[in-house]
């Protein structure tokens, strides 16, 4: 693999705004909707927002914070929050109700089930998204089909088939997927789709779903406050955008007047968004093919429109980064310096941390941390999205080294 492929590729966001109609469908008073929703399950708990104050000293930060999503729901990851809104609004809606109306205990009730009847929802997913709501709809009394990528692993697959889902991996790429799940969506019967990126002609659903990744940015707002803390700055994922964009909708509204330093970060294998961002017209450039990476909740090449919109009118920067840097990522936070806890970060979670890891310590990205202006009076929140959701893969990076910049790479 060539010098260039192991580089990191950024770009500070240079894109034309629009009238940014989308970003108020990700205010406090929408997140704080999705959140009452969400306290109605009795598997809710506020997952961690972890300091780890020797890494930040280290690094020569002021606080790096951590909201560590392995603890959500027993899922391992931050996926269901969406699913599970977005069924409850989709539900709500046809019965005429508003979603307040529609806590955990009235949907999983027969009278629900008697009232509203048996829908299938489909989606397709590189894991996560899918194994939400494929628990959301198996604890509510609804059908579910899943739609998985080529070289999806079959622990993931085993996971969302343990939710009563009708699961099958394809010979095709996410995006494929999506497609065929709407196909056959529009030909079943109370067939719903209920998918994380949005297009032309579907964007309701995608953004509720959006509204409840809100539930977390909310707890970590919350969080921050309590540890005395406003970030200066925030490092998130995206693989179609929809977590970027509710993270970074959140805090625009949140700190309209001074908002704080935003990075979307992708895997390079599936960097629509980053090269969307270099373009700088405001069209979106799609990424096909494979799209080979271990992150594999990042692998989306198409990205979702609702979100899109969010991120070129908030985003400060949008980051391209190979495998190695995920890899790292979750290294150091299974490896911790003295007094900071471990985090179990799977591949799509650590990626931020990766980056900021290397940002701060290679003279190579010097210029990068000079645009984004870190320095020792930096509160930098990261996103850990999820756990260890493919635990083979987990101990091949940790224990193996798998994508370490002078070790064997994924897809190589």
């Amino acid at each position: 693999m060539s010098t260039a492929e192991q580089s990191i590729k950024w770009t500070l966001n240079h894109i034309p705004g629009t009238d940014d109609r989308q970003t108020a469908h990700m205010s406090q008073e929408e997140m704080k909707k999705a959140s009452s929703f969400h306290k109605s399950f009795p598997q809710y708990s506020v997952t961690p927002l972890t300091r780890l104050q020797g890494l930040a000293d280290y690094l020569g930060l002021d606080r790096v914070y951590v909201k560590d999503e392995s603890y959500r729901f027993g899922l391992n990851a931050f996926k269901v929050l969406g699913g599970s809104y977005a069924i409850a609004r989709y539900i709500s809606q046809q019965l005429g109700r508003d979603v307040s109306e529609v806590p955990y205990s009235v949907l999983t009730s027969e009278k629900l089930r008697e009232e509203f009847g048996q829908a299938t929802f489909f989606t397709a997913t590189d894991g996560n998204h899918g194994r939400g709501v494929a628990w959301a709809a198996n604890r509510l009394g609804q059908k579910c089909v899943v739609h998985m990528p080529k070289g999806t692993t079959q622990t993931r697959k085993d996971h969302i088939a343990r939710e009563n889902a009708t699961v099958t991996i394809e010979e095709l790429n996410y995006d494929e997927c999506v497609r065929l799940a709407a196909k056959e969506a529009a030909e079943t019967e109370h067939g719903i789709m209920i998918q994380d990126t949005a297009w032309e002609g579907y964007e309701e659903i995608p953004t509720w779903i959006m509204q409840g990744y809100g539930t977390m940015a909310l707890e970590a707002d919350q969080q921050l406050q309590d540890d005395g803390s406003r970030p200066t700055h925030i490092f998130v994922q995206a693989g179609v955008g929809s977590l970027a964009g509710a993270v970074i909708g959140y805090f625009s509204n949140r700190f309209k007047e001074n908002p704080p330093i935003m990075v979307v970060i992708e895997a390079g294998a599936a960097d629509c968004l980053y090269r969307s961002a270099v373009k700088a017209d405001g069209s979106r450039v799609d990424v096909t093919g494979d799209m080979l990476t271990i992150m594999a909740g990042l692998a989306c090449g198409e990205a979702n429109t609702v979100s899109w919109d969010i991120l070129r009118n908030h985003a400060s920067a949008f980051v391209s980064c190979p495998d190695w840097v995920s890899a790292n990522g979750t290294r150091i936070y299974g490896c911790p310096l003295p007094g900071d806890p471990a985090v179990i970060s799977g591949e799509s979670g650590s990626v931020p941390m990766g980056l900021l890891h290397t940002v701060m310590t290679n003279p190579q990205y010097r210029e990068l941390k000079e645009a984004l202006k870190l320095d020792s009076h930096s509160q930098v929140l990261l996103v850990s999205s999820e756990g260890d959701t493919d635990p083979n893969r987990y101990r091949e990076i940790v224990w193996e080294g798998l994508c370490g910049t002078d070790r064997k790479h994924f897809g190589n």
